[in-house]
């Protein structure tokens, strides 16, 4: 079964889309200002290396001068031959061209058409010679161009005499270009390897992903079953608890929803059947008409109050899944409650006592009106008329106590392991909440416990005899009230 893909959603961004463009384009940026860097530096080197041969050549010039003559009649003289530069041109590609100028700046040897040098040495030099290198145009030809100060002296005369030396660049541009075509293909190599590494890399690190989407996606609509997380990267496991958690809360939600339905089911049936056998037999007149009516109300009042209890119960559910409550007063609540069933407690001539303490808990006001109605209009049905029953909340640091004593039956041993189950019904006089319906306490325990507290039912003995019972809850305490 394959996930279905909504065609009206936007378009989302592919994990391994974004992993792959985030690793590899600086990884690009990365390489290809690195082949500019490196080839600026073959090309320095080449530079260097060749500057150093025009050096060389300058100074050969320069140790073939010699001076004659002297005052206005001196005069510096080269006896190099041209062909002596052969040896110093790489190969036929490259030229060299030179101008030797005098003391005076007269024209000694070379070529005339030369421009004469009319520069500066540099302050900072990496070589022991006063030379310049500079490129330059002879002749239409780009060139590089050194120039050299040599020292001369005769019997009466010495000065410095400019040596320059041109060489055309086809030698260097061939250098430069297989220096960029080497640098070149070694860095596509490199980017070639870092491409593959990434790729698989990222195939690899994203896997898990894309099988933890395939078996969410074959999984049926009704499969809530914790995801398995073993052999899961570290970076997945806070994603597959969150998912195991969302999921375990949806099948608790779920199996409520299943069992109320049942449940309603189940319990509805029973007082409809009474009541549509009650309204055949008033039609035949099996029985008088107000009594008739008097028993149709009776299980109408029944069935309503079996309806509001199992609302309550899916509206207890409900406030669960709706995430923090607000902080509400109790105190105010139970005693809203409690004058709410003051005639019911006029009725049994019951001697009343309620004692409350400010009771700040983190509650909705409904909840904590549904529980203490249970639990007081429970204790009030099972205390015997002209009896005491009291109600005392009281409050720490840590937790908020509600004790409601009665003096009814108490709990009987037969039903003490089901105290809690709804529809648990023991008859009357027996247990409080768990006749009629056989919700309240079921109610009420789900309440406390979605709010994070307990709840305890125990007989209140005395000289071995049952006396009556205590209902106490216990929820934990805000010390900030903001009543809901």
């Amino acid at each position: 079964m394959k996930p279905r893909v909504d065609a009206t959603r936007p378009r989302a961004a592919s994990l391994r889309r974004t992993l792959l463009m985030g690793i590899l384009l600086p990884v690009f940026a990365f390489v290809l200002i690195n082949t500019v860097v490196l080839y600026r530096q073959a090309l320095d080197a080449a530079d260097t290396a060749y500057d150093r041969t025009l050096l060389a050549t300058a100074k050969s010039l320069g140790e073939q001068l010699r001076v004659t003559g002297s005052g206005n009649d001196v005069i510096v003289e080269s006896t190099l031959l041209y062909s002596a530069l052969e040896a110093f041109e790489a190969d036929n590609r490259s030229r060299i061209y030179y101008r030797v100028s005098g003391l005076k700046g007269e024209m000694v040897s070379g070529f005339d058409d030369m421009p004469a040098w009319r520069r500066d040495i540099p302050q900072k030099n990496l070589y022991a010679a006063l030379v310049n290198f500079y490129d330059d145009e002879y002749r239409g030809v780009p060139v590089r161009m050194a120039v050299l100060l040599q020292p001369v002296s005769g019997v009466y005369e010495q000065g410095m005499a400019t040596i320059q030396v041109a060489e055309t660049l086809e030698l260097r541009q061939t250098l430069a270009r297989q220096i960029l075509i080497d640098t070149l293909w070694r860095q596509a190599a490199l980017v070639i390897v870092i491409a593959l590494v990434v790729v698989f890399v990222v195939q690899r690190a994203t896997r898990p992903v894309r099988a933890l989407s395939q078996a969410l996606g074959m999984r049926s609509e009704n499969d809530l079953s914790p995801l398995g997380t073993e052999g899961a990267p570290r970076e997945l496991l806070p994603l597959l608890d969150a998912t195991n958690q969302h999921m375990q809360r949806l099948s608790h939600l779920l199996e409520h929803q299943k069992r109320f339905v049942r449940d309603t089911s189940h319990q509805l049936r029973t007082p409809l059947a009474v009541l549509k056998t009650q309204v055949q037999s008033a039609r035949r007149g099996d029985v008088q008409p107000q009594q008739a009516l008097e028993e149709i109300g009776h299980t109408v009042e029944r069935a309503t109050e079996l309806a509001n209890q199992m609302l309550a119960l899916a509206k207890v559910e409900q406030l669960r899944q709706d995430g923090k409550p607000p902080v509400t007063e109790w105190s105010a609540v139970l005693r809203a409650v409690a004058l709410d069933l003051s005639a019911l407690i006029a009725e049994r001539s019951l001697d009343f006592s309620i004692d409350t303490q400010p009771a700040p808990v983190q509650a909705h006001e409904w909840a904590l009106r549904e529980l203490s109605r249970n639990l007081l209009h429970n204790a009030i049905k099972n205390t015997p008329p002209d009896s005491s029953l009291s109600v005392v909340l009281v409050a720490d640091r840590q937790t908020a106590a509600l004790t409601i004593r009665d003096q009814g039956p108490g709990i009987s041993s037969t039903l003490r392991q089901r105290l809690f189950q709804p529809f648990a019904t023991g008859g009357p006089h027996q247990t409080p909440g768990l006749s009629g319906s056989g919700l309240g306490l079921a109610i009420c325990r789900e309440i406390v416990l979605s709010l994070g507290g307990d709840i305890e039912l125990d007989n209140r003995m005395l000289h071995g005899q049952v006396v009556g019972l205590d209902a106490t809850v216990r929820l934990p305490r805000v010390h900030s009230t903001s009543p809901a």
